[in-house]
């Protein structure tokens, strides 16, 4: 055996034992006499001791032995003299009497530490050294146990785990689409799933009225700290159940996720329609772990002969609790933050509510103090509040200001990765307007049913009608989303008339799943979470791609492997395509 023990299980019970390790050199030191060497693999850390008197030609091979090096010891258990309690092995060490290097190695471009001196490019490009950090080690463990607790509970909840095709047909709805050349089939592809939707309802017309599936799913899409081109979904859909019933059975799944991986307890899952959502927080997915309420200002700034505000259609602003002492320095800060082009104000108007009851503010010249402070009396400021008013067009305003509460959020550290604050977002919009275009599309998917008093409107008034859809949102991140399904091809077709599609475009697209509603599909809905934000959020971090073993970066590249990468000249006669012109 290589092995008789990992190096993270010894502890002074097992002092007195004889043990073989193997693992990598973390690192050694030389100490005159003496040499150490912590041994390091998944499990953790233990620490080899040398003696010189004892065996000066053990000792010297050790003192040779490089960072990284792959090396199997034997030897005795001994309880240490100067013991470590940041290590759990810290109370032994192992006295070695045998000594084998399997494996040298270079030394690596960057120092594998928690605290690495490596920039993200560089330990992408090497991610199977950077893999040996224990911080990405615990985040990889943890989705491990993520997945086996979801599989524990869907098990006992009925459901059953069932895989769908990855190769399928492209279709026009949601992101763009990674499409793969079929050889056999001339000028026809096949499309990566951007989700199993479809499969997952055919199943529920076939019968399996509880399926799930931990998910590769592909989206072509731009990318940032939260996404990338392929990712992981908890795939959920259940037969014979309303909207209550999808709630309940979820939030009962992320309140055991929570509890057996991290220890947390949930509070209570509030429930908010979209549109209060949008007007008390400018975000469909709200940071409900502070309050800084987003406060509708028109009516009551207007008519003071500021130009901005008198010619605005919206205005509004959030009341920053305590903060009238800010510098303008911070001011200006603040006013450069919603400049920004992700934000996309002109300005920011400041008011603050001084200690001594004194207003002074950006807008002094059109407002007395007393006039100013009845006017703002609806933000519920005090003394010692600073309101941050933005106005311009409602839709962008809301979405600036949002930006701007959370903005305050972090500032106040508001936002705290140990506390969460779970909701449901609900009624949302069936379709969204294409500001360019006009064109309505559909705010989830194609397949979600209206809100049951709105189905009537879309033949008449579909850009009035809400859905019968939800969002799992946890302190502003989007964990899973989902709806109840249309399962009658009456109500189908009426959508597919909302998004403009000819009953041709639908036949050809969505055919299979019109005919399916033929042969008796039962009402049904699901859910689907993004699996990698789940084990971020859990573990208190905003980026996804260090709970992903082989991530891609913000260019959508594998920087180890190099992909994607160019074929060859065989390979583009063999799918019936033409290379452009400067490939070779």
């Amino acid at each position: 055996m290589f092995r008789t023990k990992n190096c993270g299980e010894l502890r002074s019970r097992n002092t007195g034992e004889n043990v073989t390790l193997a693992g990598w050199v973390k690192r050694s030191r030389n100490m005159g006499g003496m040499t150490f060497i912590d041994l390091r693999d998944r499990y953790g850390v233990t620490q080899l001791a040398f003696n010189m008197e004892v065996n000066a030609d053990l000792c010297e091979k050790a003192r040779k032995t490089g960072r990284e090096f792959v090396i199997q010891v034997s030897g005795e258990v001994m309880e240490r003299s100067s013991k470590n309690k940041e290590l759990p092995t810290g109370d032994i060490e192992i006295k070695v009497d045998a000594f084998t290097i399997l494996s040298k190695a270079e030394t690596p471009p960057f120092t594998i530490e928690d605290d690495t001196d490596g920039g993200e490019e560089l330990r992408m490009k090497y991610r199977y050294l950077d893999l040996r950090r224990d911080p990405l080690q615990r985040n990889l463990a943890l989705r491990h146990k993520l997945a086996l607790e979801t599989r524990k509970f869907l098990d006992d909840q009925n459901f059953l785990e069932i895989e769908t095709p990855y190769l399928i047909k492209s279709t026009p709805e949601g992101a763009r689409d990674f499409v793969v050349p079929s050889r056999m089939h001339e000028n026809q592809f096949y499309a990566l799933p951007q989700s199993p939707q479809i499969f997952k309802q055919l199943l529920m017309v076939s019968g399996y009225d509880r399926y799930f599936q931990i998910v590769r799913c592909f989206r072509d899409e731009d990318l940032r700290a939260d996404r990338q081109p392929e990712f992981t979904q908890i795939d959920c859909e259940m037969s014979f159940v309303e909207r209550e019933d999808v709630l309940q059975t979820f939030e009962q799944l992320a309140r055991h996720l929570f509890r057996e991986t991290i220890d947390v307890e949930l509070p209570e899952f509030k429930r908010l329609p979209y549109a209060e959502a949008m007007e008390k927080y400018g975000s469909d997915k709200p940071d409900i772990r502070f309050d800084m309420p987003i406060c509708n200002l028109t009516d009551e700034m207007k008519g003071a002969d500021f130009k901005v505000f008198d010619s605005a259609a919206y205005i509004a602003g959030i009341n920053a609790k305590g903060c009238a002492g800010y510098s303008r320095k911070d001011l200006d800060k603040l006013t450069d933050f919603v400049k920004r082009p992700q934000i996309g104000a002109k300005g920011l108007v400041w008011v603050k509510y001084n200690e001594d009851g004194s207003i002074k503010s950006a807008v002094d010249k059109f407002y007395a103090q007393d006039e100013l402070r009845n006017r703002l009396a609806k933000t519920g400021a005090e003394p010692g509040d600073l309101i941050l008013i933005l106005s311009g067009n409602q839709k962008s305003m809301q979405k600036a200001l949002g930006e701007l509460r959370l903005e305050m959020g972090n500032r106040l550290n508001l936002r705290k990765s140990t506390d969460f604050a779970p909701l449901w977002v609900v009624d949302f919009p069936m379709f969204e307007r294409d500001d360019e275009t006009g064109q309505l599309h559909a705010m989830h998917h194609p397949f979600t049913a209206p809100a049951k008093k709105h189905e009537s409107l879309l033949r008449s008034e579909p850009q009035n009608a809400l859905a019968n859809a939800y969002d799992m949102v946890i302190n502003g991140v989007e964990v899973g989303g989902g709806s109840i399904r249309i399962h009658n091809r009456d109500t189908q077709e009426a959508v597919f008339d909302a998004l403009n599609f000819t009953r041709e475009e639908a036949q050809e697209q969505f055919g299979f799943l019109m005919d399916a509603f033929k042969y008796g599909a039962p009402p049904h809905g699901g859910i689907a979470f993004g699996f990698d934000r789940l084990a971020a959020l859990t573990a208190g971090k905003d980026s996804i791609r260090d709970f992903i073993a082989f991530p891609k970066n913000n260019a959508g590249r594998d920087l180890m492997i190099d992909a994607p990468a160019t074929v060859s000249a065989a390979q583009w006669e063999e799918l019936h395509l033409k290379p452009l012109q400067n490939e070779k």
